[in-house]
């Protein structure tokens, strides 16, 4: 019992600290972009300070401080906007509609159902309690991150492409409303129904500025951020928008020809945690499988059942720093 007791302890502050490893560095591109957003504002404010003497009444000045003005406000807001989101916000972001209530009564199934399945399969009551917590409170969630990076990714897609239209409609003499239906009729999801929001919540009255903050709350990209800073300030400051919004798709694209890059250059580095991380796994099923009593002692044993509990929690730990090696972000 006393062994038990131990065995859960070590992989409760093993499950811990890998966490806190996982999560301690992911937001570095984050804080970057906000100091790069800082030093432009620190750069406006500078020169205003520095000609406010000589050109008090100058138009180019008061553009300066209210685009400085602008991107400070922006930058709280994206603050605000990517921090940790909730399981609520998630699941929108997901592009489900499963009510939150819903959501924790699948999880809880979920974790009943796995903690049964190891408790019969282990007879240990500690064994299938922490199976049903991990399984009940990991599992969906990893779910709803999964579902959530690959409809982001499909957004990124499209974005450029969508971009592309307002600019050709700007040019064309179109405004901006216009362009935004168009992209909510044409373009594919998700970026129609992100637009369509957009343009609804424009028909009930809503300021654009509001409109495109709760556009970054759904879609919490660096992307949607540079769109929303560009409108902000053209709306505010005034400026050639197609211009803008050209220069804009570029970098977009950019962008994602250097992730193409960076993924082809680390695809090796990739194959190669992923053999490594599943090799112990794939020698353990196949030892189960041709000498099907070989391995019983890690599980009726409490010397084997410490050695199995060391195992996972270096093997979990050593899955994360191949994981922080090859994660690579721009």
């Amino acid at each position: 019992m006393d062994g038990n007791i131990l065995i859960v302890a070590v992989l409760g502050c093993v499950a811990l600290f890998a966490g806190l490893f996982a999560l301690g560095g992911g937001s570095s591109a984050e804080r970057a972009a906000a100091k790069r957003v800082s030093a432009v504002s620190t750069r406006a404010q500078a020169s205003r300070r520095g000609g406010a003497g000589a050109s008090a009444a100058d138009p180019a000045d008061r553009r300066r401080k209210q685009v400085a003005e602008t991107l400070k406000d922006l930058e709280r807001k994206a603050a605000k906007a990517k921090a940790r989101p909730t399981t609520k916000q998630m699941i929108e972001q997901a592009g489900l509609t499963t009510p939150l209530s819903r959501f924790w009564i699948i999880s809880a199934v979920c974790g009943l159902v796995i903690g049964f399945f190891v408790f019969a399969k282990t007879g240990t009551i500690y064994a299938g309690a922490g199976a049903a917590f991990a399984a009940g409170l990991g599992l969906p969630r990893w779910v709803l991150g999964f579902l959530r990076k690959r409809r982001q990714k499909k957004f990124l897609t499209e974005f450029a492409n969508a971009i592309d239209v307002i600019v050709r409609g700007v040019k064309s003499g179109l405004p901006l409303n216009d362009c935004l239906r168009m992209i909510d009729q044409e373009s594919p999801e998700p970026v129609g129904g992100e637009f369509r929001l957009i343009v609804e919540n424009q028909r009930v009255g809503l300021p654009m500025e509001d409109c495109l903050r709760r556009f970054l709350e759904r879609m919490p990209l660096q992307e949607v951020n540079f769109f929303q800073i560009v409108l902000t300030i053209q709306q505010k400051a005034g400026g050639n928008l197609s211009e803008a919004l050209g220069n804009l798709s570029a970098v977009l694209r950019d962008r994602k020809r250097l992730q193409g890059k960076i993924k082809a250059l680390s695809s090796e580095a990739k194959s190669s945690a992923g053999i490594i991380g599943s090799l112990p796994i794939a020698v353990m099923v196949l030892v189960s499988i041709f000498s099907p009593n070989y391995l019983d002692p890690l599980f009726s044993e409490r010397t084997g059942n410490i050695m199995l509990a060391g195992s996972a929690a270096w093997m979990l730990l050593g899955v994360l720093v191949m994981k922080k090696m090859i994660d690579f972000k721009i």
